[in-house]
């Protein structure tokens, strides 16, 4: 049994009410598909967290702003990474600094785990974006009808599963194609041998399908449970606010999960 974890964006007050709730579930296992960084006003605290919990993570593009430089951001975004950038620089604890920045600067943009799912195994790639471009493409539930030549296309680079992130909109798109959210699913989605699947798990700290609870999925034996837990966004609106290279609109988002 494992937990899945992505677009934390520096949310404290959402990761620290996810990992909670995997604590409860018993769950000992977590990866993280990326974007621990960017947008919000916890860093460096959200960074040691997955230092200390994950088993691994992969490169996001947040991260990749942060450490290197913003690519195709809106000046919101641009101007969250300079500042995530600075707050890193200035952690006066070198041995804490350096930790940080080594993580984010070996990140890998892939992972791929063989995993022994109960009645089978399962061949899962974890990936921040697409598997075609792995930090910065968007796959969106429209593509199925507006794009499929797309979609199909992103199928022909997996194997069997492929876990992502990026667009903060949990779901599962299936190769005919097509894209089911948690609620037509009924909350699960089962891992077939024949049948390839990319899962989006959705996002801890910012999400974009008018929930505004946090999301994660957890796999036990042959199921994807995708799971929102609840947490204060109330304190991390009010620390957005207070930090003046940080877009308002980052804070007000939180509430109504768009």
């Amino acid at each position: 049994m494992f937990a899945v974890l992505s677009d934390i964006h520096s949310n404290l007050e959402a990761l620290t009410a996810v990992l909670n709730d995997i604590k409860k579930r018993g769950i000992k296992t977590i990866y993280c598909l990326g974007d621990v960084v960017g947008y919000g006003p916890n860093p460096r605290e959200c960074l040691d967290l997955m230092i200390e919990r994950s088993r691994w993570c992969v490169l996001g593009n947040h991260d990749y702003a942060v450490f290197y430089e913003p690519t195709n951001f809106n000046y919101g975004a641009e101007q969250a990474s300079f500042w995530t950038r600075d707050v890193l620089e200035a952690e006066e604890n070198k041995e804490l600094g350096d930790r940080r920045w080594t993580f984010l600067g070996e990140l890998p943009m892939r992972r791929t785990l063989e995993a022994d799912i109960g009645a089978g195994s399962a061949v899962i790639d974890f990936i921040h974006a697409s598997p075609r471009r792995p930090i910065n493409e968007y796959i969106f539930p429209d593509d199925v009808y507006t794009n499929p030549m797309k979609v199909r296309l992103l199928f022909e680079r997996i194997e069997h599963i492929c876990f992502v992130g990026h667009t903060h909109m949990p779901g599962v798109f299936l190769d005919e194609p097509d894209f089911y959210p948690p609620d037509e699913l009924g909350g699960s989605y089962p891992i077939i041998d024949e049948e390839k699947a990319i899962i989006n798990i959705g996002s801890v700290g910012q999400p974009r399908d008018k929930d505004n609870r946090a999301s994660y999925v957890y796999v036990n034996d042959n199921r994807v449970h995708f799971v929102r837990v609840e947490y204060d966004f109330e304190t991390t609106m009010k620390k957005i606010y207070q930090i003046e290279q940080l877009d308002n609109f980052h804070a007000d988002r939180l509430r109504e999960g768009r």
